[in-house]
Protein backbone atom coordinates (compact mmCIF):
# COMPACT_ATOMS: atom_id res chain seq x y z
CA UNK A 1 0.00 0.00 0.00
CA UNK A 2 1.52 3.42 -0.74
CA UNK A 3 -0.09 5.01 2.13
CA UNK A 4 0.35 2.70 4.61
CA UNK A 5 2.37 4.77 7.12
CA UNK A 6 -0.45 7.15 6.78
CA UNK A 7 -2.70 4.62 9.25
CA UNK A 8 0.23 5.01 11.82
CA UNK A 9 -0.73 8.68 12.65
CA UNK A 10 -4.82 8.08 11.83
CA UNK A 11 -7.03 5.66 13.05
CA UNK A 12 -8.36 3.54 9.92
CA UNK A 13 -11.77 3.85 12.55
CA UNK A 14 -11.38 7.92 11.92
CA UNK A 15 -9.99 8.14 8.54
CA UNK A 16 -11.94 5.70 6.50
CA UNK A 17 -15.65 7.38 7.54
CA UNK A 18 -14.14 10.31 7.13
CA UNK A 19 -13.16 9.89 3.28
CA UNK A 20 -16.18 8.34 2.72
CA UNK A 21 -18.42 10.88 4.21
CA UNK A 22 -16.08 13.38 1.91
CA UNK A 23 -16.50 11.81 -1.16
CA UNK A 24 -20.19 11.41 -0.42
CA UNK A 25 -20.43 15.43 0.26
CA UNK A 26 -18.25 16.04 -2.54
CA UNK A 27 -20.72 14.03 -5.25
CA UNK A 28 -23.74 15.79 -3.67
CA UNK A 29 -22.23 18.81 -4.73
CA UNK A 30 -21.00 18.37 -8.01
CA UNK A 31 -25.18 16.82 -8.41
CA UNK A 32 -26.26 19.76 -7.18
CA UNK A 33 -24.17 22.59 -9.08
CA UNK A 34 -25.54 20.38 -12.22
CA UNK A 35 -29.25 20.65 -11.71
CA UNK A 36 -29.06 24.23 -10.21
CA UNK A 37 -27.14 26.05 -13.01
CA UNK A 38 -28.31 24.18 -15.89
CA UNK A 39 -31.74 23.53 -17.82
CA UNK A 40 -31.64 20.93 -19.81
CA UNK A 41 -31.35 18.48 -16.79
CA UNK A 42 -35.09 19.75 -15.07
CA UNK A 43 -36.35 18.81 -18.28
CA UNK A 44 -34.65 15.89 -18.93
CA UNK A 45 -36.00 14.86 -15.52
CA UNK A 46 -39.11 15.49 -16.18
CA UNK A 47 -39.39 13.64 -18.88
CA UNK A 48 -39.39 16.48 -21.81
CA UNK A 49 -37.47 15.23 -24.71
CA UNK A 50 -35.19 18.23 -26.63
CA UNK A 51 -36.42 18.61 -30.19
CA UNK A 52 -34.15 16.56 -32.59
CA UNK A 53 -31.88 18.52 -34.74
CA UNK A 54 -32.94 18.55 -38.69
CA UNK A 55 -30.20 19.17 -41.16
CA UNK A 56 -31.04 21.91 -44.03
CA UNK A 57 -32.02 20.69 -46.88
CA UNK A 58 -29.52 20.77 -49.50
CA UNK A 59 -30.26 21.96 -53.00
Amino acid sequence: MIYGKMWCVVKPSVGIPIFLSAVAIGSFCVHLAITTNTTWVKDFLNGKAKPAATAPAKS
